[in-house]
C-alpha cells in the first residue's frame, strides 16, 4: 500500500508526481523551513499540508514558483473567536511564524492549481496569540 503521507524537514521544491494528488505533506520542524510549489498549470493538482511541530523560530513557508499567485482564504485562530484571512492580488507566499500567522501544531491547508499562474487555497492554521494574515507578495 502507498504511503498517505509524505514528512518534510527542510526545504523541498514540490514535485507533482511525488507530492501532489494524494499525499498528506507533513511538515516536520520547529525552524520551520520553505516548501516551493511547482509552476501551476491549471491541471487542478491538490496539495494538501499539515503541520506536525509547532514552529518555535523561523518560519514556515509555503512559497508559489516564479509570477504565480495564491489565491482564497484560510481560517486562523488561536481561539473560538478567530478570524478569516483572506490573501491580496499579488499573495505568492504564506508565512507560519508558530504564533499569531499559524504554524501551530495542527495547523491543515490545501492549495489547488485551478489556472495558469493561480493556485487557490483553503484551511485552517492554528495560531498563538493575536491572529495576523500569513500572506505576503515578495
Amino acid at each position: 500500500m502507498p504511503s498517505k503521507t509524505v514528512t518534510l524537514t527542510a526545504a523541498t521544491s514540490l514535485v507533482r508526481n511525488v507530492h501532489g494528488n494524494g499525499p498528506v505533506i507533513v511538515l516536520n520542524n520547529v525552524t520551520g523551513f520553505t516548501s516551493t510549489l511547482p509552476a501551476s498549470t491549471g491541471k487542478g493538482d491538490k496539495y494538501d499540508f499539515y503541520v506536525a511541530a509547532t514552529v518555535s523560530s523561523g518560519a514556515m513557508i509555503v512559497a508559489a514558483l516564479g509570477t504565480d499567485i495564491i489565491q482564497g482564504a484560510v481560517a486562523i485562530a488561536s481561539d473560538v473567536a478567530g478570524v478569516t484571512c483572506p490573501t491580496t492580488a499579488t499573495s505568492d507566499y504564506i508565512t507560519m511564524n508558530g504564533g499569531t500567522t499559524g504554524g501551530a501544531r495542527g495547523t491543515r491547508f490545501t492549495v489547488e492549481d485551478v489556472a495558469s499562474g493561480v493556485w487557490a487555497i483553503t484551511g485552517s492554521l492554528v495560531s498563538v496569540g493575536a491572529e495576523a494574515t500569513p500572506f505576503a507578495a515578495t
